[in-house]
């Protein structure tokens, strides 16, 4: 079975980006791939922070990036770029981590004035970790995301549209064309 990792790099579950992440879980699960969800800020900080790589949670991390078939990697934006918790993870990865892995990026952002965070900050460490088959990413703004009372979340249709295109796409990188379903 195709084995997808997702590196969720924001600082709560009760966040739009969780939003995100669902649907992308979703999308990929209904299609028969398996994935795993590696929330960064829940791993042990102290570890993140003093670069222990024998701490067993990141030990446990690393190796789902490694058994992966495929990357994704979500973000929200702080300070016109991708979190510093994303970081403190992707510096304690192998150097060539990535390699062979497509990689689709995807961020959330207050506003489109940050777009190019993808290109011009996740892009280039993504790069750097072994990846040569990186999406071009999505995009997707504050408010395309609506929280529900059940703390489940509904994207709007133009995000919802352009996450299902590009996973689409991320499916046939990575093998899983198979059985892709449409919305």
């Amino acid at each position: 079975m195709t084995k997808v990792t997702i590196i969720a790099g924001g600082h709560s579950v009760q966040s739009r980006l969780t939003g995100v992440l669902q649907h992308v879980k979703h999308r990929l699960t209904l299609n028969g791939i398996d994935v795993h969800i590696i929330q960064v800020h829940q791993l042990p900080s102290d570890a993140l922070i003093g670069a222990d790589f024998s701490n067993e949670d990141i030990v446990k991390a690393i190796g789902l990036v490694n058994e992966s078939d495929g990357v994704i990697v979500l973000t929200p934006v702080y300070k016109a770029s991708f979190s510093g918790i994303l970081k403190t993870f992707l510096d304690l990865l192998p150097q060539k981590a990535f390699q062979g892995k497509p990689v689709l990026p995807c961020v959330l952002g207050g506003t489109y004035g940050h777009l190019l965070v993808i290109e011009y900050a996740l892009k280039p460490i993504i790069h750097q970790l072994g990846a040569t088959a990186v999406q071009s990413g999505v995009y997707v703004v504050d408010h395309q995301v609506t929280k529900q009372d059940s703390d489940s979340y509904v994207l709007d249709l133009d995000a919802t549209n352009r996450l299902n295109l590009a996973l689409s796409q991320y499916q046939s990188l990575i093998g899983g064309t198979a059985h892709v379903a449409h919305p």
